[in-house]
């Protein structure tokens, strides 16, 4: 069911080809229909490895078409599963070039399920540099503003961190003799730490953390919503998801022997992604910005995870924390950004400050700005409170104190940005511009993902009864 799962998208865009077929209804369809297998499997997941498929490939190098799902990895196909049908409801009335707009979207679908799902080095790293190829495609032919400047920038420091990638995953061949992931986690090669530093260069430059992340402004801003949604919803979490299924539990020893400097860099991103992004007037670069945030709260986490062995439970907290973030943030940060369309589909700006008294002329509109804005930033009963919770209790448990005091100021600032951003553009007196409420296919696009982070923050026992069998095997990895 898992190959189905992965090429069927890819499949429908092959279907797109043939003349007369309509784009809308095949790319709904096979998103729709994908979703519906990966419930599927969730429900039939019994623990381990599931699904597994192993094929051989380059069998004197030891690589192999591997795939599989685990605690890990199922939770994030699935966070993509959704991301990618909301974004086809969204895109319904696409009209430039709407045949290749879905085609391209069902191929990065295959992309990033196939990379979450890969138990090879090598069908990792395919799956890793295609989706750059798909992204850059998606910008460059469907943004706006400087979008081949944008498209361009994105691919070169993506494309280079995917060199560093490379030779990392080299340097673990040559150690273990191998590009099995399970090979590699049961037996860890032994390794100079320059191998982590590649590796961690290359996750870094995806994920992205400071000071790597100066390809995602940009990007964000330039690329279409529902392409930004995947951006920051899917493509972002490749690099954190690289961290916890290769960098951790391949190469323990260096993991803990550099797990302050990984906390340093978490905390680095945590503060810097949410000053600066208290400092934007585009609405868009704002959100971007809270995204390098967010993913400094998950590199936090999982660098304490490295810490001291006698603090088990805190740092396998930290891991379940860290996990959650990255579908928490999935969902609330897509919706942000299919929010931020609606402003460029009513005006053609980004700028807060050109915006005003919006409650009064679309106040769905407004209030699921406001359910996303608080989700974002942690407020109880939403699955950014639960992420954000078990992450800073994991990070003080496990001895990071200090680190874990200052990643909650980035909460406040958090805070302060997106309550400014509400008081400026939303109430108040009516500004330049003026926008009118959620269409019907918006609001179908959006809500869904609201209430799904509503349902976690209320009854997350559904998925962290799959994380945290994860999370406890991963501590375990480590402390070796």
């Amino acid at each position: 069911m898992l190959d189905l799962v992965i090429f069927l998208p890819l499949l429908a865009a092959a279907l797109l080809a043939v003349p007369g077929v309509s784009a809308r209804w095949v790319w709904l369809g096979a998103t729709a229909v994908d979703l519906a297998l990966v419930v599927a499997m969730w429900l039939g997941y019994d623990g381990g490895i599931g699904y597994e498929t192993r094929l051989r490939w380059i069998p004197s190098v030891g690589a192999g078409y591997h795939v599989g799902v685990d605690g890990l990895s199922l939770p994030l196909i699935a966070m993509t599963a959704v991301l990618f049908l909301l974004c086809a409801v969204y895109s319904w009335r696409e009209t430039r070039r709407p045949r290749s707009y879905a085609a391209l979207f069902l191929f990065l679908q295959t992309v990033s399920i196939g990379l979450f799902a890969a138990l090879d080095l090598l069908v990792f790293f395919v799956f890793f540099d295609l989706s750059i190829v798909g992204m850059y495609f998606v910008i460059a032919g469907w943004g706006h503003g400087d979008r081949a400047r944008s498209a361009l920038k994105f691919f070169l420091y993506t494309f280079l961190g995917s060199l560093a990638l490379l030779l990392g995953f080299i340097g673990l061949y040559l150690g273990g003799g191998t590009f099995d992931m399970v090979e590699l986690i049961a037996e860890p090669p032994v390794v100079p730490a320059v191998v982590l530093l590649a590796i961690g260069v290359g996750l870094a430059v995806k994920t992205p953390t400071v000071p790597f992340h100066t390809w995602l402004p940009p990007a964000h801003t330039d690329a279409p919503a529902a392409g930004s949604a995947i951006l920051a919803g899917v493509l972002l979490k490749m690099g954190t998801y690289g961290f916890a299924r290769i960098a951790m539990p391949m190469l323990p020893e260096a993991w803990r022997a550099y797990a302050w400097v990984i906390i340093a860099v978490g905390v680095a991103s945590v503060l810097y992604g949410a000053l600066v992004a208290l400092a934007q007037d585009d609405l868009k670069r704002l959100i971007a910005y809270t995204s390098v945030n967010h993913m400094g709260y998950i590199v936090l986490a999982l660098g304490a995870a490295g810490l001291a062995p006698g603090a088990g439970r805190a740092r396998e907290l930290a891991v379940s924390g860290a996990v959650t973030q990255m579908v928490s943030h999935g969902l609330i940060t897509g919706a942000l950004f299919l929010l931020t369309g609606v402003l460029w589909d009513r005006a053609r700006s980004y700028d807060i400050g050109r915006y005003g008294g919006i409650a009064g002329t679309a106040p769905v509109f407004t209030a699921m700005v406001a359910v996303a804005a608080f989700a974002s930033l942690g407020l109880p009963g939403l699955s950014g409170f639960i992420a954000e919770f078990q992450i800073f209790t994991g990070v003080i448990g496990a001895g990071a104190v200090v680190a874990g005091v200052l990643a909650i100021l980035g909460i406040l600032i958090t805070a302060a940005l997106l309550l400014r951003v509400f008081h400026r553009a939303f109430l108040g007196a009516p500004g330049e511009l003026q926008v009118s409420d959620v269409r019907p296919r918006e609001l179908m696009a959006v809500a869904p993902l609201l209430v799904l982070s509503l349902v976690i923050g209320l009854a997350p026992r559904w998925l962290l009864d799959l994380v945290e069998p994860f999370s406890a095997a991963l501590v375990s990895l480590v402390s070796r």
